[in-house]
């Protein structure tokens, strides 16, 4: 009688640690992909958290630290108990990577185990951190969601004129570019309707249009960024709503004039504007 009972414990056992080894490889309870990313394949989530506000650490083109601060996802994936050969570090880096990319982000930095990503969407910043470990049997995603600055109200035609008039020059927020790029988006036409009108009321008015960076990047580079956002500008203005080429000029200056900290988020996003000044 007490030999069956042991090989019921025994019985017993394997099955409740069949269970546990079994359960180990589901997702925790409640969790859940995030809605930009799947995950690597035969990986599972071990742990997952979301914190209304917080803040993780970024690193910018340059490689230096910067705090981010926003709504936080946080996820850290196993990768299934038996899966030979696994993935490299290399692999689930450059995985994201390509991921972000296909839906418009793009890579801000890469370390040897870490990734730095970012992608402006919908009217939010999505700053992601993928971090690795060497055996690449696991990895942690993070993700900083942040309200872009609001703007709802853009600069209209007579308020450009009034600025212009009073100090010789008028911020034009509203204009918006993909990150490292000169490509005007849609959501940019209200904003470069205003200032065609502002042209067309005042057919003797000639302008600069300045574009101006943060100061993220190198000095060099933003100059020329800077300049061929203006470019765009003034290409708009001049094939779209056929405004005289002669009465533009377009400049770029980077980050020598800005009207913020580019230490915060919210300043850096100030200093990334177009100004017309009277020529």
């Amino acid at each position: 009688m007490k030999g069956w009972v042991k090989i019921i414990l025994v019985i017993g056992f394997l099955v409740f640690a069949l269970n546990v080894v079994a359960f180990a490889k589901q997702d925790a309870r409640g969790c859940k992909d995030h809605p930009l990313f799947t995950r690597m394949e035969d990986f599972y989530i071990y742990e997952c958290k979301e914190v209304k506000w917080d803040e993780i650490d970024f690193r910018d083109e340059k490689g230096k630290y910067i705090k981010v601060e926003g709504k936080v996802y946080y996820y850290r994936y196993y990768i299934k108990e038996g899966i030979t050969p696994g993935p490299s570090v290399l692999m689930i880096l450059r995985n994201y990577e390509n991921a972000i990319k296909k839906i418009g982000g793009v890579k801000v930095y890469q370390e040897s185990f870490r990734n730095y990503l970012k992608l402006n969407k919908s009217g939010k910043t999505f700053w992601v951190k993928v971090e690795t470990v060497s055996l690449a049997n696991a990895y942690s995603l993070y993700i900083v969601e942040q309200e872009a600055m609001a703007q709802e109200v853009v600069a209209d035609a007579k308020s450009m004129m009034s600025d212009i008039q009073t100090k010789g020059s008028a911020a034009v927020y509203g204009i918006y570019f993909d990150f490292d790029k000169a490509d005007i988006k849609p959501e940019s036409e209200p904003a470069i309707k205003e200032i065609a009108k502002l042209l067309q009321e005042n057919r003797t008015l000639k302008l600069y249009v300045v574009g101006h960076t943060d100061n993220v990047g190198t000095i060099d580079y933003n100059l020329k960024l800077s300049k061929a956002r203006a470019d765009a500008v003034v290409k708009e203005l001049t094939t779209k709503y056929k405004i005289s080429p002669d009465r533009l000029r377009a400049f770029g200056v980077a980050s020598l004039a800005p009207v913020a900290s580019n230490k915060t988020e919210d300043g850096r996003a100030k200093n990334r504007r177009v100004e017309l000044v009277e020529q």
